[in-house]
Formats: structure tokens, sequence, C-alpha cells
């Protein structure tokens, strides 16, 4: 991808978050990564999004050091970078501090599939960290948070599981690309608020049975999908 494509996609992919109200003031930051350039380009630091031009957006390599840009990169570029090198197959890291979600976080529960809304996008929890350790705060801060989330997937798959809550933190949500991240994180808090409502209504609820649940999923994930329409080529 060349670079100033890349940075039209990190760029809106920053706006539809602003779009999508999953953000505040500076809240959150979205990154995309070419591997075959092994660049990251990502939002600048404390930056509000409505004086944000694709140009301010900054280029980095993948141990975080500047390749382009006069302006700070986030301060979440380490945890981006943690996971770019860990999850092969991922182009785009966003993180949102959006309403549900981050209350989930801050009580430190997964958010549960209770639903086939759910489960049309993720074939199980949404899975949370352990609380990061002091020494992990306080000494490399940002790279460690992406140690936590890469310890947290040891036995998943970050693929068709998109995203995580930090502890007391907040999610951090990715994909094949930018755009797709942020797609990805709009339904991550509508779950969210999902999942507070149905528990509010009922507290005891167990949820969709598996059969269900992977029936939803994999109707639009997978080799057997069959969700949406065939590609053009394929039409008569």
């Amino acid at each position: 991808m060349k670079l100033q494509s890349l940075r039209d996609e990190v760029y809106e992919a920053n706006q539809e978050l602003v779009r999508r109200g999953l953000v505040l003031f500076t809240f959150g930051n979205a990154s995309g990564f070419d591997r075959a350039s092994g660049l990251v380009v990502i939002k600048p630091s404390g930056v509000p999004y409505d004086k944000l031009k694709p140009n301010d957006l900054v280029v980095t390599d993948l141990n975080g050091k500047i390749v382009e840009g006069s302006l700070r990169p986030s301060s979440d570029l380490l945890t981006h970078v943690a996971l770019y090198q860990a999850f092969d197959g991922v182009g785009g890291v966003v993180h949102t501090h959006s309403r549900y979600a981050t209350a989930w976080a801050q009580a430190g529960l997964e958010i549960p599939c209770l639903g086939t809304t759910h489960a049309d996008y993720f074939r199980g929890a949404i899975p949370v960290t352990p609380s990061m350790q002091p020494e992990e705060i306080e000494s490399e801060y940002e790279w460690n948070t992406g140690q936590v989330i890469v310890r947290r997937f040891a036995q998943l798959d970050p693929l068709t599981t998109p995203a995580v809550l930090v502890a007391g933190h907040a999610p951090f949500v990715w994909g094949p690309s930018a755009s797709e991240a942020a797609y990805t994180a709009v339904v991550v808090e509508e779950l969210a608020q999902l999942a507070h409502l149905t528990l509010a209504i009922k507290a005891e609820v167990t949820g969709i049975s598996d059969c269900l649940r992977d029936k939803h999923f994999l109707r639009k994930h997978g080799p057997n999908a069959y969700y949406g329409q065939i590609a053009s080529e394929e039409k008569s």
C-alpha cells in the first residue's frame, strides 16, 4: 500500500471514531500498518480530531522510531506496535475509551456472549486482561500494556477474537486494516451496551447455547460462510 493511501485510511478511521461517538476530545487513536514496507501510521498525541489532517499523522517503523512527521505520535504507539509484532494478519489497531466497553474494562469483566448479535462478530466472550502489575506500569507502561494483551491471547486466535478489554483501562480492537478495526470498535461498544442492558433486565441470564453461537458466527466467518453477496465475478 502506498504511504499516502495508508495515511488517508488511518485518518478516516480516526474520524470514524468521532462520527460514531466513541471518543471525546483527544481520547483514543487509530493506526495502520503496511507489512510490505514495515511502516506504521498513527494519530499524533493530543491533537483534537477536528483539527487533524492526514499529513499530521506520524509514520514510524515497527520499533516505534519516527520515520516521517513533525508531531509526537500517540502515547499508545508502543501498544499498537506490540500487537503488530505479535499478531500476524493485523493491519489496523484502534483504541478508544468508549463508554460501555470501558465500563466493562473498569469492572475487570469480559463481555459475555449473551445473544446472536454478539455471536455474529465474536465466537464467545470479548476477553479481559489480568490487571497490570506495578512493575509493568512503572516501566515501559505502553509496551507492557501490549504484552499483557499478547499474553492474554496465548490460547486465543486474535483474528477471530479481534478485541480485548485491558483491565482498569479500556478496549483495544484490531483487524486487517484500520478501517476494519474502526468498524469492529463500533461493534464492540454496541455489544458492551447490549450486555449491560441484558444483565440489568435479568441478572442471572446465562446466554445462548454453543450451537446457536457457532451457527451465527460461522455463517458470517470462515470458509463455509454464506452471509452476504457472492463476488461479482461469480454472479450470473
